[in-house]
């Protein structure tokens, strides 16, 4: 069948294979000859369905292109890397200057003590409100915390005094919450302005707030380590990290408080000591304060200069400070921001008696076999020295220690002399300011050179008539327990397995019995309640009456306190607790003494932070480190032939200082 068209039918030229003309065609092979004619609307319908078509198939081609491309984002997500996280990039990404200007400190393991963070300050231009008294009555209630006419005061225009500029800067509210924020914005008071900040924060609340310190309202440091290293926290963005070990700061803490509490003192003060590098690894001084308030140090100066804070002294006038005068009064008792541990200076009472002992041996002037009397008092001008429930009888010098003969330590001291005994006070630290990274020291009082006779020697042999801090009594004591060096203490924690230099004052050996004698006053001493099985401690107990304001000293008021060091075999810490006017109760049976009072309260200490410090007890091997760190109340003199085991590690007899 053949289409008729519009068109006429082209005329194909012949083909070469066509039959002749005038020759007949077969029918079969005769092509058809009928035509049929589309009309033009029907050409126009196909022409638009051949573009629709072509449409169709572009937009299912784009639609295949997404969805494959979904499907390999899937693929990749999912199947071939499903644990790579896919985050947005930062809305914002800070340049130039960071957010924060003053580094962070941390603990020795990274915990964080002090941070800066950003926060929010509203201030006012006066220029801006036209109606203050309103604007203030407004911004109250979402701030109703500020003093209403001061507010209108600050707020209401007004030109800088002594010029024709008018006033556009005015404080409004500092460190303001978002949610504040959020409703001075609601109140669409004009004239208000925020401006970013920064704020100091102390996560761990008062924990180690005097080795910290504080900074003020401008971000400055003013106290601690905050004023001691401000310039290098500005300079240096990197985290400055402490020695200190929140964990044994909180546990030296608690057990000071408890023994506050339990004895009704008006505070107290605690150190744990590296007694190796002399590193602090906790300093409690109670009562203490919250170093999050920036303005707690200002409105105590304040408050110091109007007459109204408490302002009780020693009676003692002495420096407080590099930088302060000499005359400056020491605060105590009830003031949170005064350091116990580095400002406040007390009779060491018989703590120095280990002192003592240790100067007698290293100089040769005694050994351990020695005897002094302690039969009756001394008796000097109008001066009488006793015992306080002394056995009344000849003691050797392990029983000095061990009953805490003050009789005994003072006929000890006198074996050498007032010269020597002050430059072995000197050679101790015990007459100079200790070397903390801290503003806040405080000078030992001690007698001049001119003024240290007899007297002062038999005093300070047992710890009387000398001033010295809780830092410098644990200080002196590691040196005895360490081997003999002598380190100043330090608030920086140092890098592991670098040895820090220091004094030797004191021998190896003289240092071995030493860690005897103090072993035997926690075994058969006044310091058996600072046992602690396993752990092997030794220290000494020291009781000490407090001065008043005009010099004398005060009728049951008292300093209690521990010093001593863990474990005697191999020591490792040093440790001191002093508790401030203790009060007998019923546990004690009448007694506030050192004994019953600090001795407890450092066995606590020790019992909570041993295992802290990573220390097994040894409980298995105990009767066997006991023997070989034991030394007897009456050691037998050695026979002149031979030297009995007994007296081995005593040290030779040498002259001189030692």
């Amino acid at each position: 069948m053949s289409f008729i068209t519009d068109q006429p039918p082209e005329i194909a030229p012949p083909s070469p294979h066509a039959a002749p003309a005038g020759r007949p065609v077969p029918r079969e092979a005769a092509p058809s000859r009928a035509l049929v004619r589309i009309p033009a609307p029907e050409l126009a319908r196909r022409a638009q369905l051949e573009r629709t078509r072509g449409r169709l198939v572009l937009a299912a081609f784009g639609f295949a292109t997404l969805f494959a491309a979904v499907g390999v984002k899937l693929t990749l997500a999912t199947v071939l890397d499903p644990m790579t996280p896919r985050l947005r990039p930062a809305a914002r990404v800070p340049t130039g200057e960071p957010t924060v200007t003053r580094a962070a400190i941390t603990d020795r393991n990274g915990e964080v003590l002090a941070v800066s963070l950003q926060v929010t300050e509203l201030y006012a231009n006066p220029q801006e409100i036209d109606d203050p008294v309103a604007a203030a009555d407004r911004l109250l209630t979402v701030l109703p915390g500020l003093d209403r006419e001061r507010l209108i005061a600050r707020i209401t225009q007004r030109m800088v005094p002594g010029t024709e500029t008018p006033v556009q800067f005015a404080y409004i509210a500092r460190n303001l919450p978002p949610r504040q924020q959020q409703a001075i914005n609601n109140l669409g008071i004009p004239g208000f302005h925020f401006r970013p900040a920064e704020r100091r924060f102390y996560p761990q609340g008062s924990a180690a707030a005097h080795a910290l310190g504080q900074v003020d309202v401008d971000g400055r440091g003013i106290a601690g380590v905050e004023r001691h290293f401000d310039a290098r926290l500005r300079e240096d963005r990197s985290p400055l990290r402490l020695s200190i070990d929140v964990r044994v700061q909180v546990a030296l803490r608690e057990a000071v408080a408890k023994a506050i509490a339990d004895f009704n003192g008006v505070g107290g003060a605690g150190v744990v000591l590296d007694a190796h590098t002399a590193e602090i690894l906790a300093m409690v001084s109670l009562p203490d304060f919250d170093a999050s308030d920036p303005g707690g140090l200002q409105r105590r100066a304040e408050e110091q200069a109007a007459g109204q804070a408490p302002a009780i002294t020693t009676g003692r006038r002495i420096p407080v400070g590099r930088g302060a005068a000499a005359a400056a009064p020491v605060p105590q008792d009830r003031d949170p921001h005064f350091n116990r541990v580095t400002v406040g200076l007390y009779e060491p009472g018989s703590t120095f008696k280990l002192l003592t002992a240790a100067m007698a041996l290293d100089s040769g002037a005694a050994n351990i076999w020695s005897t002094f009397d302690a039969s009756r008092p001394i008796r000097y001008g109008r001066f009488t020295i006793s015992d306080y429930k002394g056995k009344n009888r000849v003691l050797m010098l392990p029983e000095v220690l061990a009953y805490s003969s003050n009789l005994g330590a003072a006929h000890m001291a006198l074996l050498l002399g007032p010269q020597r005994h002050r430059e072995f006070m000197g050679r101790m630290g015990m007459l100079s300011r200790l070397g903390v990274e801290l503003p806040e020291t405080a000078r030992p009082m001690a007698p001049g050179p001119q003024s240290w006779r007899d007297i002062n020697t038999m005093t300070i042999a047992f710890g009387h008539g000398i001033s010295v801090s809780p830092l410098h009594v644990v200080t002196g004591v590691a040196a005895l327990a360490n081997g003999g060096i002598l380190r100043p203490p330090t608030l920086v924690a140092q890098p592991d397995g670098v040895a820090r230099e220091g004094t030797r004052v004191i021998s190896e050996r003289t240092s071995d019995i030493m860690r005897r004698l103090m072993r035997l006053v926690v075994t058969d001493g006044s310091g058996k309640s600072a046992e602690v099985p396993g752990y092997f401690v030794g220290g000494k107990t020291g009781t000490a009456q407090k001065t008043g304001p005009r010099g004398g000293y005060l009728a049951d008021k008292r300093i209690a306190a521990f010093v001593g060091a863990f474990p005697m075999n191999q020591p490792r810490y040093a440790v001191y607790v002093m508790v401030d006017e203790p009060k007998p109760n019923a546990q004690s049976h009448g007694y506030a003494t050192a004994g019953w009072v600090a001795a407890p309260a450092a066995g606590m200490v020790i019992r909570r932070i041993a295992p802290i410090l990573g220390m097994v007890p040894e409980t298995e091997r105990a009767p066997q480190i006991q023997q070989t760190i034991s030394i007897p109340l009456q050691p037998g003199r050695p026979p002149r032939a031979a030297t009995p085991p007994a007296a081995a590690a005593n040290p030779a007899p040498r002259g001189g200082n030692a």
